[in-house]
């Protein structure tokens, strides 16, 4: 199957190119919003070849390809998709919409960016087998490289104004005064400058990010007022006029200082980090990268990245723990493909292992290591054992690019050992992952061609040997099957096994006998404790804890205990929709793994106090 085949494979499953409201990709997925998201089918995405898995992330749809995925994406836009944001009255919350801009913004301007570094990477070499830093050579393809940071402000004008809805040339005309050399000329001086009575801080903007980005979001409001009050016989050139008359001096005098001071607080606190604790955030970064991607929380570090990129020349947040945590991804699918008997799952496992360790985690992530929890666990523990060697070695990433072994240039620097570290890093995560996932991770699933009882049924014969414990129903309502609800974290298991509950009066009972062992700050989730030892979370909605505790009352406090049947928490079910929220309840045994099986009852309605799960 060519681009243009997948393309419009992909399209049919998505309602078209009309359906789309956005499409952009990054290294290895396309990102896409829609109008109508019933008319998208997940499951059949899935099962497309060329298309490596398709989730729901963050309120937006990635539909995994691989290193292709720019050239679909060309043959999506190529049928004739309109650029631009398209508003569909559909409200989203505040963190996956600021996750979304920041996809949205940064990711068109990472090729220059990793254009760049390379060329600078290249260079290195150059001059380590011999090639003079005065040579043409040296000095053209120097600033060559240089222009991809130099003029980040113009690009990210251009993106910022693409995503926040404004003229993107306009926006690009304001990133260019920020650069003009006759102001550049004026910051050397170091003589007062004024604009209508008002001082201009004199700061370089080469190579800056934040300020731009506010100068776009400014314009956005700008431009729809200059269009309000301009007259439609002069519209055409007194609205463009007279935005930026008014964007520009507010940036020179306001915001282009405010951003830069924002800049150098972000690049202070990772100076601090890298000279006090230099071992932290790699470590961190290496073992919970897998829960970033996931979540898609890994988008809210590209204005840091790009910040230490542009005012240090590389960074050291995110590079040094993912390029680990996806060597780890790697050798957990390998080590899974030795280790199984089953033929299809040692097929995939091979596959995605190599795959993983050339950066693209995707195949392995959602076909191997998601699916096991301890597997999971092992990736962890690997990608924290390699990160934190990496972060005392003070291991840098120079430039952008998707961490991976065929990607390691991009730790060659001016420091030659900083690429060997990286490796060295590379191989412990390897070797941790490795041996925990043989030794603890991998257990056999059972083979479906194989004539044997359920697991359920299994279980349930050895309900005489085991104590059996059942849960309540803390909710009236409907259950739904697990696997069903729209969050990989709870679909996939990975807190612990349940059951989820769709309510119809907003309450939530107290289950069992017990003590309430946490509610959450933002009270969308409580922890509870039975007095038999039983784990119980209950997670009020979907993305919920975006509306910071709104709409939620509890009852309880952390610590209190109750009694079966007690009134734990209330919420306003409707209120809660109407702000563009699922309501569904997932009802979680955080600590599956003290027990033999937690078995779910079937799908259908359910009153408070009325079996919901049995534990054994």
């Amino acid at each position: 199957m060519n681009h243009r085949e997948l393309a419009q494979a992909i399209l049919e499953q998505v309602g078209g190119i009309n359906n789309i409201t956005q499409l952009v990709n990054c290294a290895t997925r396309l990102r896409m919003n829609f109008k109508d998201e019933s008319l998208v089918h997940l499951d059949q995405l899935n099962k497309i070849p060329g298309v490596l898995g398709a989730v729901k992330k963050s309120g937006q749809y990635q539909i995994i390809i691989g290193t292709d995925v720019a050239n679909v994406c060309n043959e999506i836009k190529a049928m004739g998709l309109s650029e631009g944001p398209v508003n569909t009255g559909k409200k989203v919350g505040k963190i996956d919409a600021l996750m979304d801009i920041f996809a949205a913004i940064f990711t068109p301007v990472i090729p220059a960016i990793t254009a760049a570094g390379m060329i600078k990477a290249i260079l290195v070499i150059c001059v380590l087998l011999g090639m003079e830093k005065t040579s043409q050579i040296y000095v053209v393809l120097s600033f060559i490289a240089d222009a991809g940071f130099y003029f980040l402000p113009i690009m990210l004008a251009v993106s910022s104004a693409k995503k926040l809805g404004c003229n993107p040339y306009l926006a690009a005309m304001v990133g260019g005064a920020l650069l003009h050399p006759a102001f550049t000329q004026l910051v050397t001086a170091g003589e007062p400058v004024h604009i209508f009575g008002l001082p201009i801080k004199l700061i370089n903007y080469g190579s800056s990010v934040i300020p731009i980005i506010l100068a776009v979001w400014l314009m956005t409001y700008v431009e729809r007022f200059a269009d309000k009050v301009s007259p439609k016989a002069v519209k055409f050139f007194m609205k463009p006029t007279l935005t930026i008359l008014i964007v520009a001096p507010i940036v020179l005098v306001v915001l282009g200082p405010l951003g830069s001071y924002i800049g150098t607080g972000i690049a202070t606190i990772t100076d601090f980090l890298n000279m006090h604790v230099s071992w932290l955030v790699p470590t961190l970064m290496g073992a919970f990268m897998p829960l970033l991607v996931l979540t898609g929380m890994h988008w809210s570090f590209l204005p840091v990245l790009m910040t230490s990129y542009t005012t240090y020349g590389y960074e050291a947040v995110m590079g040094p723990g993912s390029l680990v945590s996806n060597v780890c991804q790697g050798s957990a699918a390998l080590c899974v493909s030795i280790k199984t008997k089953n033929k299809e799952l040692k097929q995939l496992a091979s596959s995605a292992g190599v795959t993983a360790l050339m950066g693209i985690t995707e195949p392995a992530m959602y076909g191997v290591t998601i699916k096991f929890k301890k597997i999971l666990l092992s990736v962890m523990l690997g990608g924290g054992v390699g990160g934190f060697y990496a972060g005392l070695m003070g291991v840098v990433r120079y430039t952008s690019g998707t961490p991976g072994l065929l990607s390691i240039p991009i730790f060659i620097g001016e420091n030659p050992m900083n690429v060997v570290h990286a490796l060295i890093a590379c191989a412990i995560g390897f070797v941790v992952t490795f041996a925990a996932t043989w030794f603890y991770g991998f257990e056999e699933p059972a083979d479906p061609n194989e004539k044997t009882e359920t697991k359920e049924t299994e279980a349930l014969e050895k309900a005489s040997m085991v104590k059996k414990i059942v849960i309540s129903s803390p909710v009236n309502g409907k259950k739904v099957d697990i696997s069903k609800v729209k969050d990989e974290t709870f679909a996939k298991e990975i807190l612990g096994k349940g059951i989820a509950v769709e309510s119809v009066d907003g309450k939530i009972a107290a289950p069992f006998d017990g003590e309430v062992a946490t509610i959450f700050r933002t009270k969308h989730v409580i922890g509870l404790k039975s007095t038999e030892g039983v784990e119980l979370l209950i997670h009020i909605g979907i993305d919920t804890v975006e509306l910071e505790g709104k709409f939620f009352t509890p009852h309880v406090q952390d610590g209190d205990t109750f009694k079966k049947g007690d009134l734990l928490l209330e919420f306003d079910k409707k209120a809660i929709e109407e702000a563009g929220y699922e309501t569904i309840i997932p009802v979680i045994v955080t600590n599956t793994s003290n027990y033999l099986e937690v078995l779910a009852s079937k799908e259908g309605d359910v009153e408070m106090g009325q079996e919901l799960l049995t534990i054994l």
